[in-house]
């Protein structure tokens, strides 16, 4: 672990409610569904914590966020560019299929097939090679000292299951077009299987009898449903249908935490909620101006950053329950920019840029926006778009469920957008990560730039990022990121909104883990007494 994770490890929390009840079903509920149970098919918090229920990475993370030894035991660094990983031995798959490093190298061609939403993981990884059947050595372009920083919810497939399923190419759940037999259908190493997979209704799974470690939970059988309804989310928790739903909703938390029976959990997330804007099309695909593209101008984007007031947000938004951000990364992150301050909410320096731009009258921009996957994420889009309209600018707000949202704004669906909203929270716990998947300049061959949205370019950012990958020397390595993150500051590259907080329910008598990234572990529950 890297030695300045421990405060990251810190934000983690414990939750133990007392007098453990004797039932051995856990019910849980979360606002929107498991995008795909396909590993590879989509880069997000949710869908990927869920997998790893099911799947598991060469490495894990425990409930402090550290690094765990998972399907490799050990590994080590045999030359600069070169790591080697023993594999676990004796472990099966949910078929009984044996795990073997064929597995880890067809998992890897995998992940960089297209459809794969997971590419990232491997960036600058140049080749997978077999040792024997339990060694596998990772070459990489250059050196790479955070190679297995977020290998945790990089996890591992059945090379004979998946060729024999027709499933060896994987889809992204952003191409609602079609789909794989990985889909809707599982088989991994990890502590539970699921049993049942129907979309939007329910996921059912229950404990591998025949995992590799030691089971810690009581658990019997795991069911989920998507609720995306708060006030029906938050009467399930409270009537006892549910033992565990998540998020709640920030004006039903102190009705929760006085409920007789129900506790509700909080605290910080390391995910940044922020404004993105296409700024690489020489016309924008939804605005009222046509032949150009304002977003290319920098005095555009920086009078939405200014009429955009996070203060606002947070008070009535968010009643409090959130920290507005002038970087891209959450405190806890490393390499979080401590000296970095938002430029200023100042609507009429807003309306004084947007005139000195040429755009006195403003101009109309559609805002896409999910419904379903952050904390009060509509509600947040609402804001922008009344706060915009103070300054001119009319935004037409395209709200949709997550599914909808994320086939329409990611790669597969031609990032689709011209003024989005989304979350981060860098897999790694590091900036690189960041920096390298939203930041960087679009390059389908290394991965760099996967999620960056609009197409946002700097070189000298993308220079700084490859410099501070191979670094070393962690007080230069910390100097570099600074200088990353405020290049893209002045950029007005993007507009950082919050760090949202977490906000579970949970009913008395159920002990678990709440992870400062949001990840449910369904390893670490007890609800058996």
């Amino acid at each position: 672990m890297h030695p300045r994770l421990t405060a990251v490890a810190a934000a983690a929390v414990l939750a133990v409610a007392a007098h453990p009840a004797s039932a051995e079903t856990l019910r849980f509920a979360f606002q929107g569904d498991v995008g795909t149970l396909d590993p590879h098919g989509l880069n997000e918090t949710f869908t990927l914590g869920f997998q790893g229920n099911i799947y598991e990475g060469l490495t894990r993370r425990g409930s402090d966020l550290a690094i765990e030894p998972a399907l490799a035991e050990r590994w080590e660094i045999v030359e600069p560019t070169r790591w080697r990983f023993h594999l676990r031995q004796g472990v099966t798959f949910h078929n009984g299929n044996p795990f073997t490093a064929d597995d880890v190298v067809f998992s890897a061609e995998r992940t960089l097939k297209d459809g794969s939403n997971l590419v990232t993981r491997l960036s600058g990884v140049a080749e997978v090679v077999k040792v024997d059947d339990h060694t596998v050595d990772f070459v990489t372009k250059v050196p790479n000292p955070i190679l297995i920083s977020d290998w945790d919810t990089w996890y591992i497939m059945d090379k004979e299951w998946a060729e024999a399923n027709d499933t060896a190419e994987p889809t992204s759940a952003s191409d609602t077009s079609s789909e794989n037999y990985a889909n809707r259908h599982a088989n991994g190493t990890g502590p539970f299987m699921v049993t049942v997979r129907e979309p939007d209704v329910r996921t059912v799974a229950v404990p591998n009898p025949n995992w590799w470690d030691e089971a810690t939970h009581d658990l019997t059988e795991i069911v989920f449903q998507p609720i995306a309804s708060d006030p029906t989310r938050v009467a399930a928790l409270l009537s006892g249908e549910m033992d565990l739903v998540y998020p709640v909703p920030l004006q039903d938390v102190q009705r929760v935490d006085g409920n007789p029976g129900t506790t509700a959990l909080t605290g910080p997330e390391l995910r940044t909620i922020f404004l993105g804007m296409d700024q690489s099309r020489d016309e924008l695909l939804y605005s009222s101006v046509a032949g150009t593209n304002p977003f290319k101008d920098r005095r555009v984007r920086q009078a939405f950053y200014q009429a955009i007031d996070t203060d606002a947000i947070s008070r009535v938004v968010m009643r409090g329950q959130s920290t507005p951000a002038a970087s891209m990364v959450a405190p806890g992150i490393i390499g979080f920019p401590e000296g970095l301050a938002r430029h200023p909410f100042d609507a009429e320096a807003a309306k004084a840029l947007l005139a000195a731009a040429g755009y006195a009258d403003g101009f109309e921009v559609t805002l896409d926006c999910p419904n379903d996957r952050y904390v009060n994420d509509e509600a947040i889009c609402q804001a922008v778009v009344g706060m915009l309209g103070r300054v001119g600018i009319k935004v037409d707000l395209l709200a949709q469920s997550k599914v909808q949202y994320f086939a329409k704004v990611l790669d597969t669906g031609g990032y689709d957008t011209s003024f989005y909203l989304l979350g981060w929270t860098p897999g790694s716990f590091d900036s690189w990560n960041a920096l390298h998947n939203l930041v960087g300049t679009r390059n389908t061959d290394s991965g760099r730039g996967t999620f960056n949205l609009g197409g946002y370019t700097s070189p000298a950012i993308d220079a700084l990022a490859d410099r501070i990958l191979v670094e070393t020397d962690l007080e230069k390595r910390d100097a570099l990121i600074d200088e990353a993150w405020q290049t893209l500051h002045e950029d007005v590259g993007y507009i950082p909104v919050h760090q949202q907080a977490l906000s579970w329910g949970v009913r008395d008598g159920v002990e678990l883990a709440q992870r400062a990234d949001n990840v449910f572990s369904w390893r670490f529950v007890t609800i058996g007494g």
